[in-house]
């Protein structure tokens, strides 16, 4: 289970580096975890992976939450914060086949749990279906090798963390398809009232940087749940270079235009929603105010399309 084996990235750190105190992981099984038949954005949220867990640390029944950032929501309770970021897994996605394909059978539907990656795949395999398909990484896995899906996306970050880096048949450059805000990052989560210094050597300054920049992109365009965006930030020194999709809601034909501060494209699929993907350079200390003004910068150029 990923999420069990995410937390004892954590487990194993501490256990190593803070002589005394030992871990026990508490598993529990969320509200996102229990619905499977729709996607997120059609049950409310990214929220449904974090509230029994939120509890949890409330109530004190337990200290810590281990996170994949990309499914936490924009915005957290005051009381429970975001307590530092990991070292960045893989960003990508990958394409998963069956045992002896080198391409997706087209008469099988590609299954994916993200409309974020579901618009990106109408560019790389034109005319192919998509269908959702939720659940843990084994579960999807089984599906796929039952003939039920022609191929499905994942993130690279997971099938790794499993040991299942063999499944992978392709990865998607982050220029094929760009990744969901904070994808491959671990967030940790406690109370606010409570002494965290130990976890210090935990946490990737690197990493924070780039997820805090991307957060804003995707918090400043609603959320990003209920509106297909993505962000992928890279740090080069003391710079920050920050690319986001943002999904319109006009449509036509396809376009490319230089853009302010990078190749603007706009890609529209028949009666599909289009996307635009733009980037912005700044510093690193400035990453938060460059994903709010990357994000308002998109918006304006959707609302013109």
């Amino acid at each position: 289970m990923l999420a069990v084996a995410q937390t004892r990235i954590l487990q194993e750190y501490i256990e190593k580096n803070c002589p005394g105190i030992s871990v026990e992981i508490l598993t529990m099984k969320t509200t996102g975890d229990k619905i499977l038949e729709k996607r997120l954005d059609e049950i409310g949220g990214k929220g449904l992976f974090v509230k029994e867990l939120d509890r949890a640390l409330l109530e004190n029944r337990s200290q810590l939450s281990v996170h994949s950032l990309k499914d936490m929501p924009m915005e957290t309770d005051e009381a429970l914060p975001i307590l530092g970021f990991s070292g960045r897994e893989d960003p990508r996605d990958v394409l998963v086949l069956p045992a002896g394909r080198t391409e997706p059978d087209p008469a099988l539907p590609i299954g994916t749990s993200s409309l974020r990656r579901e618009l990106q795949l109408k560019k790389l395999y034109p005319g192919i279906k998509t269908e959702v398909i939720r659940g843990n990484v084994n579960s999807r896995l089984k599906k796929l090798d039952e003939g039920k899906y022609g191929a499905l996306v994942l993130a690279a970050a997971g099938l790794k963390r499993l040991g299942l880096s063999d499944r992978i048949s392709r990865y998607f450059s982050v220029e094929e398809m760009l990744p969901a805000a904070g994808q491959g990052i671990l967030a940790v989560q406690g109370r606010r009232d409570m002494d965290y210094k130990v976890l210090a050597g935990f946490f990737d300054e690197e990493a924070r940087d780039a997820a805090l920049a991307e957060r804003a992109f995707v918090r400043a365009l609603g959320g990003g749940c209920f509106s297909p965006a993505a962000a992928y930030a890279v740090c080069e020194g003391e710079e920050l270079v920050l690319t986001g999709l943002y999904a319109g809601e006009n449509r036509g034909s396809c376009a490319k235009r230089g853009g302010k501060a990078g190749t603007l494209a706009v890609w529209y699929q028949g009666k599909e929603p289009g996307y635009i993907l733009d980037s912005i350079r700044g510093k690193r200390i400035d990453g938060e105010r460059l994903g709010a003004e990357l994000a308002e910068r998109m918006r304006r150029e959707a609302s013109d399309k």
